[in-house]
């Protein structure tokens, strides 16, 4: 898949995703009457995108901003303590400020990025970030956060800031969330569900799908109960093992093949929710999406990374522009090098093939 092809691929699956949530969001106001505009204003911004491809320059719709380090909770196999982006007293000096973050996200608009992902550690542990976020209105900002931390001024910010969409973490039932995520999580998130439902603040979740919970969270019974809850879109992200001892929990082909012709079945039955697979569309859009094809990452330092995943970096946004942050010497050479198209277990091909981008980030870096 040509540039070209590509952002013409992701700009309709991006306008997909914004008709999808406005339809999600029809008996809510507020949200809808927000969604409505962005509707428009995500059009202007593929134009955007549109306009620098023609001059050879690929614009990618996403953007995943790590805005902490910090977190409360100690999942089982979180990827961001594995790779050291997630501590419990990490310095806080070297971090990127709420004005440095500002910055990017009004570099990120001009660009054409419509979509900012916030993730941590814990983002809500941040709500200098978040209140700045809000405050650019023309990008949506879902906010993946494990729910436990969300309360009276919390739901002031996201009532004031349609922008920012909450993505509660969950595993399935209290059981199995309870054993990866700890005793009473799946309580706290179930009330944090009931006051955003409340407020009427439009809200999503995140499942991390294994071998284990596969059946489980695909199970009518539990899409059901978060619909009921308030849930309007459901982000299903492939567990990426983080050692050999858990790599027979990644998801296999025969795994990833159920997962999309269960949630096929859902979309064509007019499912009330949106359901989004991470990185189920891999193979339709050529390979991995990460590097700058479709999104990258910065950590809470500063570092451009091809993604959370793949923790290596050669260029600093505090040192250089978002653009050129994007033509990074290793996003190029990874892009050029056919690794983001290599087959892989689990859900990150650049995590399996880590040797590999070690060795690009050296040669880049000598």
């Amino acid at each position: 898949m040509n540039g070209r092809e590509l952002e013409e691929y992701l700009s309709r699956g991006v306008e997909k995703i914004v008709q999808d949530v406005l339809k999600a969001s029809f008996h809510n106001p507020g949200a809808s009457l927000f969604m409505a505009q962005h509707l428009m204003d995500s059009r202007q911004a593929g134009k955007k995108r549109q306009e620098a491809e023609k001059k050879n320059s690929h614009i990618p719709p996403f953007l995943i901003a790590s805005i902490t380090n910090l977190c409360n909770l100690h999942c089982k196999g979180c990827y961001a303590r594995a790779t050291k982006g997630c501590e419990d007293h990490a310095c806080q000096s070297g971090l990127l400020t709420g004005d440095e973050w500002s910055d990017i996200f009004g570099q990120a608009e001009e660009l054409g990025i419509e979509f900012i992902l916030l993730a941590g550690g814990e983002p809500f542990m941040r709500k200098d970030v978040l209140t700045v976020a809000g405050n650019h209105r023309k990008i949506l900002f879902p906010v993946f956060t494990n729910g436990t931390m969300i309360r009276e001024e919390s739901l002031e910010l996201l009532e004031k800031n349609r922008n920012l969409l909450p993505v509660l973490s969950i595993e399935g039932d209290r059981q199995t969330t309870d054993e990866r995520r700890g005793a009473g999580v799946y309580d706290r998130i179930a009330d944090t569900m009931k006051m955003l439902k409340k407020k009427g603040i439009l809200f999503g979740a995140s499942v991390t799908v294994s071998k284990e919970n596969l059946d489980e969270v695909l199970s009518e019974k539990f899409l059901t109960g978060l619909y009921e809850a308030g849930t309007k879109a459901v982000v299903f992200v492939e567990y990426v093992p983080m050692d050999t001892a858990s790599r027979d929990s990644a998801l296999g082909d025969a795994e990833r093949e159920k997962m999309r012709e269960r949630l096929q079945n859902l979309r064509q039955s007019d499912f009330p929710m949106l359901l989004i697979s991470f990185p189920g569309d891999e193979k339709t859009s050529g390979g991995c999406l990460a590097a700058g094809r479709g999104f990258f990452h910065i950590n809470a330092t500063g570092g451009a990374e091809p993604c959370p995943f793949s923790p290596y970096s050669d260029t600093n946004v505090r040192n250089t522009s978002l653009l050129e942050a994007l033509r990074s010497p290793l996003f190029l050479r990874l892009q050029e090098s056919g690794s983001l198209t290599q087959e892989h277990i689990g859900g990150c091909t650049l995590f399996e093939q880590r040797k590999q981008v070690e060795e690009l980030l050296s040669e880049v870096s000598a």
